[in-house]
């Protein structure tokens, strides 16, 4: 008989929306105060929502994304941040913690909803390494996990860009606004943020000597297999 290896660690903490600091982006635990500002960056951008389960929001939808604001900040699974962007001093999208399971130290990032403004800059990355970080060495995870439609070629990309493992594919895993949803699974482990220089990589990848005029100079895959000697 084969068994896993034992697992001496504590169980993790759940995340309790702690203000997460960044160099352009700060992410606060989500509330009301934060939905005029959102409503104003994300309504009327009905391509955003097409793989979220609510959504889109027109401008007579203002009432209903309030409501949806007030009942994700009264979640706790998933507990829900807003992005705050240093330069605009505004939320500029949110995301979250869901599937948190302290017990067996697991933790999902998901409802990544950015707004155009936010979308495939400096921010946006550092979105997802505050998070990560956050849950692997403040929180004691040692598994992050990162879902989404197998036909959302954007976030499947991301979720390859950031060093996060293909497991594989949850076939009918959903039925999502009508329409069947499989489902892509992918993973990032403590050991390999610590040991194979995935946390290097970010932070190397962020500094500001890695821009010009707010331009990369290289690209995160670059520096990660610079990192790893790939």
């Amino acid at each position: 008989m084969s068994l896993g290896k034992p697992v001496a660690l504590p169980p993790a903490r759940s995340p309790t929306g702690t203000t997460l600091e960044g160099r352009t982006v700060k992410l606060e635990h989500l509330s009301p105060a934060h939905a005029e500002d959102l409503f104003a960056a994300v309504c009327n951008k009905d391509h955003i929502w097409t793989y979220f389960p609510d959504g889109p929001f027109h401008e007579n939808d203002r009432d209903a994304f309030q409501s949806s604001i007030v009942a994700k900040s009264n979640s706790t699974d998933p507990l829900f941040y807003a992005v705050i962007d240093r330069q605009q001093n505004r939320p500029v999208g949110y995301s979250s913690y869901l599937r948190i399971v302290p017990e067996h130290m697991s933790i999902e990032i998901g409802w990544v909803l950015f707004s155009p403004t936010l979308q495939r800059t400096t921010a946006a990355t550092e979105v997802i390494y505050l998070l990560i970080k956050h849950a692997f060495e403040d929180l004691g995870y040692r598994r992050v996990e990162w879902k989404c439609d197998s036909l959302n070629g954007p976030s499947n990309r991301a979720a390859a860009r950031f060093g996060f493992t293909f497991e594989g594919i949850f076939r009918q895993h959903m039925v999502a606004k009508g329409r069947n949803r499989d489902t892509a699974w992918y993973s990032m482990l403590k050991d390999e943020w610590d040991g194979k220089g995935l946390k290097r990589a970010f932070e190397t990848w962020l500094g500001e000597e890695n821009f010009d005029e707010g331009k990369q100079k290289e690209s995160l895959e670059t520096t990660r297999n610079r990192i790893q000697g790939k």
